[in-house]
């Protein structure tokens, strides 16, 4: 029986996404997959917004109205900074897009993770889960594939971790989440925000570490890429 794909579903960010915060600030880390039901709409999408210079948003959920919120919030920020003549903080931030989470639950399906670094209070990670609740936590894991990482990230993430080893622990948890859940994939993107600014970082999937029955690429495309030309006649 022919499996019949609807193009005119909405665009959902079945995803992985995670804010982790260490001694010096905080790394935020995605997958690139947005999904149309069964269809795989867009494999590299980038799911980390900028807020300001400073503060940045993992998305998940519906990608209209993740993206809705963060240009809404994007816009209060830039107004709020003029007027105060400083860098809104990372908690300003986060209580923006949990007011406008919270006064719209009725009509939103997005799930945000805030995370950010201000002169004040340092890093920090905020969740905004369905329904705008907001929570301060020391590390965020949201999306369809968060639920295969809740004991992974109890038993790794320590207090006081380097920067390296942040980000390693982000983009080994994505690999491991990508590996088990259908709606996460493609690409690892990271963001590292600290005093000094901030480090974007991409990572293709034949830099990602392979879990168990994972088959390794063969005959991809990064292996037609690699091959050498045919010898012309």
């Amino acid at each position: 029986m022919d499996q019949k794909v609807d193009f005119s579903a909405p665009h959902s960010m079945g995803t992985t996404i995670i804010g982790v915060t260490y001694k010096d600030g905080v790394v935020l880390g995605a997958d690139s997959r947005t999904s149309t039901g069964v269809y795989v709409a867009n494999r590299a999408s980038d799911k980390i917004t900028q807020l300001t210079d400073n503060v940045y948003v993992c998305r998940s959920g519906s990608a209209a109205d993740s993206q809705i919120v963060s240009d809404y919030v994007r816009y209060f920020l830039h107004q709020h900074t003029i007027q105060l003549g400083q860098p809104a903080t990372v908690k300003v931030a986060a209580n923006l897009v949990r007011l406008l989470s919270y006064n719209n639950k009725n009509f939103l399906e997005t799930g945000l993770i805030v995370g950010g670094w201000d002169k004040y209070e340092g890093g920090q990670i905020f969740g905004v889960p369905l329904g705008g609740t907001i929570v301060q936590q020391p590390f965020a894991i949201g999306g369809s594939g968060s639920s295969y990482l809740y004991g992974f990230f109890d038993q790794a993430w320590k207090e006081g971790m380097t920067k390296d080893e942040a980000e390693d622990l982000v983009k080994k948890a994505v690999s491991l989440a990508i590996a088990r859940d259908g709606a996460s994939g493609g690409v690892v993107r990271t963001v590292i925000i600290n005093s000094e600014g901030v480090t974007r970082n991409f990572y293709p999937g034949d830099q990602l570490p392979l879990w168990h029955e994972e088959m390794e690429p063969h005959n991809s495309l990064l292996d037609i890429l690699g091959a050498p030309e045919p010898m012309s006649m």
